[in-house]
Formats: structure tokens, sequence, C-alpha cells
């Protein structure tokens, strides 16, 4: 089992910024590909960004890209996600998520394995 926890969700004006983090109880927390996603209100869970267990490879939803950024720190097991120019829109729950990768595994992952419970951001016109 991995235990995923997000935390800095919060309340926003639309042009700001926050940064998301998820922690991870895995102490090979650096062989999992990480994977954000968010669901807004009334909404499907819908892709955000991901960075492959190797660290050197991210993927990003299309209309996402340039104003997100995926990162990771091995060294204390955690997971960010750096949002910039938050616009209304992009309020909703955001999920970090993971899966155990080899080079053998798709990229992006087909599926991802462990969960966290959520962290809600709010952007206010």
């Amino acid at each position: 089992q991995v235990q995923l926890v997000e935390s800095g969700g919060g309340l926003v004006q639309a042009g700001g910024s926050l940064t998301l983090s998820c922690a991870a109880s895995a102490r090979t927390f650096s062989l999992y590909t990480v994977g954000w996603f968010r669901q807004a209100p009334g909404k499907e869970r819908e892709f955000v960004a991901a960075i492959r267990w190797t660290g050197r490879s991210t993927y990003y939803a299309d209309s996402l890209k340039g104003r997100f950024t995926i990162s990771r720190d091995s060294a204390e097991n955690t997971a960010y996600l750096q949002m910039n120019s938050l616009k209304p829109d992009d309020t909703a729950v955001y999920y970090c998520a993971a899966v155990w990768g080899t080079y053998g595994s798709a990229w992006p992952p087909l599926k991802y394995d462990y969960w966290g419970q959520g962290t809600p951001v709010t952007v206010s016109q």
C-alpha cells in the first residue's frame, strides 16, 4: 500500500498561483510514476499532468501546458504541482495518484493504483 496525502489547496484570485504537494508514505516513492488529476463540480475527473518514475519525463494536458508544472523531490517522497495564471475554470478538487514504474511501463500510464483524498482549489473571479 502507498498512502498519498495532498495539501496546499485553497482560495485564490484569478491570475494567482498555488503549489500543491503530494506526500507519499512509500520509502521507494522515486520508483513510482505520479499523476495529478482534478474533478470540477458536476464534471468528470480529468487528467492534469504526470511525471515518470525516472524523473526525466513529464506529460501535460494540452489545455494546461505552460501554466502548470509537475515536479518531484525524491529525498522528501513528495510530488508537486505548481499552478500559475489560475482561472475560475481551474476550480476543482485536485488528486495525486501513483503507479509502480518500470522501463517497460506504458507512458503516459494507462492506470494508477494509488490515490490521495484530494485537496480543493477554488479560483475566484
